[in-house]
């Protein structure tokens, strides 16, 4: 008898290593995800330090009017753009939630109507949000802004919603390819574009690199052109160069969405993967 509980604490110990072990061999075996995910928490935390970088930039001295709404904006937009990237990533996962993904992909639906249509709704429901958000918290904070032009906010909006559908379609192919940790991936998008885009600080506290990417990133173009409206009143005839490049971005992020999203629907189709839960 004196030797059934170590038999048990054994065979306890037995099991303990066996469930650390599976679990190492789930981290191999999607070990680019975890590299991936480890990125996202480097992102994260440099978003934290860079804020205090464009306060240092600033040298000190600030306006708490003007940095709460320039704070607020890019908050705003960073709740716009997750709202795009959230509807369109999760688009394979919520019809596999109701069990209707192999009716949907077997539809006599185009594949640019199908996204197409999730990305307008993700637009109209983002663009109604967003301005709730915006109005409780500018109240909240009783912020001023007296020059503020929100037509022309909302226009240059319009326009970078285009790219961020674009930029939705190739994170929406990540749940095909991926059932297990697609749909999470795809935020990990979102976050790389938080840290490189300025929402919280101003672009040149960046890394000669990060600036670079800044500038193909269309968040970028749209905070500037948005602070612009609303801080300084600025038109749409002094906004080229934000609605430019938000133009250019959105044909070509259109297209390129396409063309992922179909090489990952032929890859799903092949691999059987379609019928899979993540």
């Amino acid at each position: 008898m004196s030797r059934a509980p170590a038999a048990t604490l054994r065979a306890e110990l037995i099991g303990l290593t066996g469930v650390v072990e599976r679990n190492l061999y789930l981290t191999k075996r999607y070990f680019l995800w975890e590299v991936a995910f480890f990125f996202w928490t480097v992102a994260n935390t440099l978003t934290i330090v860079f804020i205090a970088k464009g306060v240092e930039a600033s040298g000190g001295q600030i306006d708490v009017n003007r940095q709460a709404t320039i704070l607020l904006v890019g908050g705003v937009i960073w709740s716009f753009l997750g709202i795009i990237f959230e509807i369109l990533t999760e688009t394979v996962a919520w019809e596999r939630w109701e069990g209707t993904i192999e009716y949907t992909f077997m539809a006599p639906l185009s594949r640019i109507v199908h996204l197409g249509g999730m990305g307008v709704f993700a637009v109209l429901y983002g663009v109604i949000r967003s301005a709730l958000l915006f109005g409780v918290i500018a109240f909240f904070f009783d912020l001023e802004m007296p020059s503020a032009d929100f037509v022309s906010a909302l226009v240059v909006l319009g326009v970078a919603s285009i790219s961020f559908i674009g930029l939705g379609m190739m994170t929406a192919v990540l749940p095909l390819i991926s059932p297990e940790k697609g749909s999470q991936l795809g935020f990990i998008g979102q976050g790389m574009l938080l840290v490189v885009s300025g929402i919280y600080y101003p672009v040149d506290v960046l890394p000669a690199a990060m600036q670079w990417l800044a500038k193909i990133s269309p968040a970028t173009y749209a905070l500037d052109g948005i602070r612009n409206a609303i801080l300084e009143g600025d038109g749409l005839s002094k906004m080229g160069d934000e609605i430019l490049p938000l133009a250019i971005i959105g044909l070509v992020s259109i297209p390129a969405g396409m063309l992922v999203f179909r090489w990952g629907e032929r890859y799903a189709k092949r691999h059987g993967k379609l019928k899979r839960s993540g």
